[in-house]
């Protein structure tokens, strides 16, 4: 999908994944002590089983490294993505 992208959104608290002008899923998160807490991720209904939950893992997570945040993945989506990409453990606090 060439129109997806994921941009953060400061003001709900969120990473949301965007198709087109659609918000197809969104990761909220909150800064505890300068830790970026990943509390819930959801793909929309009508966007599942695309392998977007993946996609937005990944571009929220590559976007947070660029920022220079400590991350601590409390959503179990993206405990578990953290724990089968390795790529990641530089940012990811215990």
């Amino acid at each position: 999908m060439s129109d997806l992208e994921v941009r953060e959104n400061p003001d709900q608290k969120r990473f949301e994944l965007r198709i087109g002008d659609d918000v197809a899923g969104f990761a909220a998160y909150r800064v505890r002590d300068g830790i970026t807490v990943v509390t819930h991720s959801e793909i929309n209904q009508r966007f599942r089983g695309q392998g977007l939950g993946n996609e937005l893992a990944k571009r929220t997570l590559d976007q947070l490294r660029a920022q220079g945040a400590r991350v601590y993945p409390a959503c179990p989506f993206f405990s578990k993505y953290v724990s089968e990409h390795h790529e990641y453990d530089d940012i990811i606090e215990d």
